[in-house]
């Protein structure tokens, strides 16, 4: 158990007073919260709980801890749901041959806006290469091999070209 899930479960016993519910709760074996509780306080160097054959209570340690924990769990919470469904705003810099821009990213570019309607883009054409930090460029799209970089890089589609002629 690494030390949030171990915070998590110290929340639960308290909340529940009991390591049998607390432990069935998060789908433990009540042995596996047993022995990270204990190996909680040889860590923390502090006797967290009370324990009687009926009900856990806190020690005085123990409710200071759990303040922390809930605070400390909330922040977390709070951090993933930002990030989680998250809307993507802001301004995106992008810069693509003019062929590309013309041919694939302008056609899309209503169901782009649509989608993402707080996006602000800023479109540059060029085949030069961009030094996208020193430029402030998010994004370059280029066709062909890439020169090694240290740059990540992803393919985003094949596309066959032939060479055609008439006589």
């Amino acid at each position: 158990m690494d030390h949030l899930d171990t915070m998590r479960l110290f929340v639960r016993v308290l909340e529940r007073r009991s390591f049998t519910a607390a432990a069935a709760d998060l789908g433990l074996p009540r042995s596996t919260a047993t022995e990270a509780i204990r190996r909680l306080e040889e860590h923390l160097g502090a006797r967290l709980l009370e324990r009687t054959t009926r009900q856990v209570n806190a020690t005085q340690d123990g409710e200071a801890y759990y303040r922390r924990c809930l605070s400390i769990l909330a922040d977390i919470e709070d951090a993933e749901a930002a990030f989680r469904n998250a809307e993507p705003f802001g301004l995106l810099r992008i810069d693509a041959s003019t062929l590309l821009t013309r041919t694939f990213l302008l056609p899309r570019l209503p169901e782009f806006l649509t989608r993402f309607p707080r996006i602000d883009l800023q479109i540059g054409q060029s085949d030069r290469l961009v030094d996208l930090v020193r430029e402030g460029v998010d994004c370059v799209i280029r066709v062909g091999e890439p020169p090694d970089s240290g740059m990540i890089m992803r393919r985003l589609a094949v596309i066959r070209e032939i060479t055609c002629a008439s006589p």
